[in-house]
């Protein structure tokens, strides 16, 4: 194989991904308490949900190291594409292209390019899929690249939680207002802005309620779905992703459809029951 696809661990990998060869996954961490846990194969996620549920204080992640993912780049694939959670969110893009810089320094013709999810979870997954799905094709670097570029300005990240305490809590939904009224169990439908930031998108009385406005708002929002993937992860709750889907697939075409586990650093935000979709 000569190139490589590189996701931080913010995005899902499915098992065909993993089986590839072609994927990597850079694992960010998770600070809990005194406990750090590690976003990679270790992660248990009953486990931490378990220990977020009794622990009184907030979770904080961090980005890899530059020497990471400078680690990441070596080898003798021709082509290194890097997929990262948006800029907004996390500090993992500018380490990124600090790591593809140094290496650089030292290995000036390696093709080398750091996609900008602006968004998180299985909007990450989509780009690396569009990515090998366009190396699949023969399509050259710079195509690819050009190509890759408009498709994330036109994917859409949308999300229900069962509460919005650890992005709240972490600084996620900075510029927006507290919209949660918690004893009427309003439950708010949140997106993707198009620069990577967090915006309220509407809410419904009860998880079940605020589902049926998620799928309303991606039918309204989404173009040609009979060309997209349309792709949930969820946080320990397959059922609810599955209702998701049905409820989607009731209105609209889509391409394909994947349902993945939530990674360490989804579960760490979306909580147990948590719902993210993109298309």
């Amino acid at each position: 194989m000569d190139y490589k696809i590189i996701v931080d661990s913010c995005g899902e990998l499915t098992q065909e991904m993993k089986d590839s060869g072609v994927f990597q996954s850079i694992p960010l961490t998770i600070e809990l308490g005194k406990e750090v846990f590690r976003d990679d194969e270790t992660f248990d996620q009953m486990d931490y949900l378990k220990k977020a549920a009794a622990c009184p204080d907030a979770p904080k992640s961090s980005c890899p190291s530059p020497e990471e993912f400078k680690e990441s780049f070596e080898g003798e694939v021709e082509r290194v594409y890097v997929v990262t959670i948006s800029d907004k969110l996390s500090g993992t893009n500018n380490s990124a292209q600090l790591a593809k810089t140094l290496y650089h320094e030292e290995n000036p013709e390696k093709k080398i390019h750091i996609f900008n999810s602006f968004s998180a979870s299985v909007g990450e997954t989509l780009a690396a899929l569009k990515i090998w799905e366009c190396e699949k094709a023969g399509m050259s670097y710079q195509q690819i690249v050009d190509l890759v570029k408009d498709y994330i300005s036109e994917m859409h990240t949308y999300f229900v939680l069962e509460t919005l305490d650890t992005i709240r809590k972490t600084g996620r939904l900075t510029g927006v207002k507290a919209i949660v009224a918690s004893t009427l169990n309003i439950k708010p439908v949140m997106g993707s802005t198009d620069e990577g930031t967090i915006q309220h998108l509407g809410q419904g009385r009860g998880i079940k309620k605020a589902l049926v406005k998620m799928v309303d708002i991606i039918v309204k929002d989404v173009k040609d779905p009979e060309n997209k993937v349309l792709a949930i992860a969820h946080c320990n709750c397959m059922q609810r992703a599955l209702e998701v889907k049905g409820m989607v697939l009731e209105k609209i075409k889509v391409k394909d459809t994947i349902i993945v586990d939530t990674s360490g650093i989804g579960t760490m935000y979306a909580n147990d029951g948590g719902v993210v979709v993109a298309i």
